[in-house]
């Protein structure tokens, strides 16, 4: 069994699962190509290679030129329903942006469908849940895994004003999963870091007995005290191990 294992040794974030994946193999090309399937426009996405505290990994810029939209769950499903992608990645990305509506609607005292997802509503937001499940799919990964999570410490600033890290989207959405405190002050998970990986991870906690075969670096946008990256981990799990 193909599996993955997500090393969050420096938090999660969309990008980064990107920088990881891309980082592991998965063609620029064809991240575009997938997008593609979606019908959007004004978008741009630069990948390159850049070394965080001396180790090379690849970092993913997302460019969206359209002005700020404050999409529903009902216009997000809409877009995925009317694309071409295939169906277990349509499936998979409906299932992570529902639960982030309900996450926000939790929060906010609304429902789902009346949740407006602001800054998650985004270009950015779409590209990198669609992109997470797409590049995953490309690669074969029947599995995934993920160490505990770092939360980091401080405030961020979001379009409700300015919010504890981590944000309330991101701890509501890390329930049940193992984390733990930083000294680090910055957002290291990010609501839809949090949104895939709890999500996509069947397991949280030490890396399974596997086989690696390849090890991909996401780079974060920032600077941080530690290397600010994702490591995933690709490998073969056989019951032998």
């Amino acid at each position: 069994m193909r599996a993955a294992y997500f090393d969050c040794f420096s938090g999660i974030s969309g990008d980064m699962v990107l920088g990881a994946l891309v980082d592991l193999g998965w063609p620029v090309k064809n991240l575009e190509r997938e997008l593609d399937k979606l019908d959007l426009f004004d978008y741009q996405i630069e990948a390159k290679k850049v070394a965080k505290r001396g180790i090379l990994s690849t970092q993913i810029k997302i460019s969206a030129r359209e002005e700020k939209k404050e999409r529903t769950l009902e216009d997000i499903l809409s877009i995925l329903d009317k694309s071409t992608l295939e169906e277990k990645v349509k499936e998979r990305s409906r299932a992570i942006f529902t639960k982030l509506a309900s996450v926000e609607a939790k929060i906010h005292g609304k429902i789902p469908q009346k949740i407006h997802f602001h800054e998650l509503g985004g270009l950015d937001t779409i590209i990198d849940v669609v992109g997470a499940v797409a590049g995953m799919n490309y690669l074969g990964v029947e599995k995934a895994y993920s160490s505990p999570l770092p939360l980091g410490k401080g405030f961020v600033k979001c379009s409700h004003g300015i919010l504890p890290v981590p944000a309330p989207a991101t701890l509501e959405l890390l329930k049940e999963v193992p984390v733990y405190g930083s000294d680090i002050e910055a957002e290291l998970v990010t609501p839809t870091g949090a949104a895939i990986i709890s999500s996509l991870a069947e397991n949280f906690g030490e890396m399974p007995p596997m086989k690696i075969e390849h090890i991909g670096y996401g780079a974060g946008q920032r600077d941080l005290p530690i290397s600010n990256l994702l490591r995933v981990s690709i490998g073969v799990i056989r019951k032998a191990y």
